[in-house]
């Protein structure tokens, strides 16, 4: 793990502690770092927190302000935050069911939400459960009983609904016109290559490593054509290669949307 991230999580921890207590019974890194992907200067810094019970909108807003990019400076793009009561990590409900939740940074906009119901749905409401899903499997335990132990996995059928929430909300999201190199288009391709490959074998990997993985498989279904070109190209994009074209990524985002949404 990086070290200034180590250190910031360290902070954070303390913080979350001050405000919360005893309430607090586990804090756990997800994403790039739960998954040992993180990436300096590209990252964010995932964080859940679990809370023994509901959290009144006192500590909600206490923690916030502790939490804050101003209070306690994130040394990555920013850091987001989610909140949940153990009852729901335990639950394995697709549901968003967090009591706060936060992103702040200097290269992040700030945003905090409180309730579930305040999140407008045009920003995705699938996002929570499979980043449960990920902490599940790989959630890294900076407090608290092993990550495993604390957060349930989603029902298959669950799992299915949100990766195709997920997949069309990236698809409805709008290209730039012209058919050349677009912004965020290699993580639009690898996003839903590790989409494939949960649903496919069942393990969650950081984008890269799902890209890796799936152009390796993806080469033996010569169906596919030149998907395994086109994920090698994603991943090399993340360390400053020219990312996908916006067509040949939505093609390849619908055909696996069409895979998992046939299953």
């Amino acid at each position: 793990m990086d070290a200034d991230v180590r250190r910031y999580l360290t902070g954070l921890v303390a913080a979350g502690r001050a405000v919360l207590g005893d309430r607090l019974v586990g804090a756990y890194a997800a994403g790039s770092v739960g998954l040992g992907a993180y990436q300096p200067g590209r990252s964010d810094v995932d964080v859940a927190l679990v809370s023994a019970d509901a959290l009144d909108a006192e500590r909600k807003r206490a923690l916030v302000a502790r939490l804050r990019h101003e209070a306690l400076p994130c040394p990555a793009r920013g850091l987001e935050l989610v909140v949940y009561r153990w009852e729901v990590a335990r639950s394995g409900t697709a549901e968003p069911g967090f009591e706060v939740e936060l992103n702040t940074g200097a290269r992040m906009a700030f945003r905090a939400t409180y309730d579930p119901a305040d999140r407008p749905a045009v920003d995705g409401h699938f996002w929570y459960a499979l980043d449960r899903s990920i902490l599940h499997q790989h959630g890294y335990a900076l407090l608290g009983p092993p990550a495993r132990e604390v957060f349930a996995d989603l029902s298959p059928a669950d799992l299915r609904r949100l990766l195709v929430d997920a997949l069309s909300w990236w698809l409805a999201r709008p290209l730039p016109p012209g058919d050349g190199p677009a912004p965020d288009t290699e993580d639009a391709v690898l996003g839903a290559a590790r989409a494939l490959v949960r649903f496919r074998h069942g393990e969650w990997l950081s984008k890269a490593d799902a890209g890796r993985r799936l152009a390796g498989v993806l080469r033996e279904e010569p169906a596919w054509g030149d998907a395994p070109d086109l994920l090698a190209r994603a991943v090399a994009a993340r360390s400053g290669g020219e990312p996908p074209r916006g067509p040949e990524a939505r093609a390849f985002q619908h055909r696996v949307l069409t895979e998992i949404a046939a299953a």
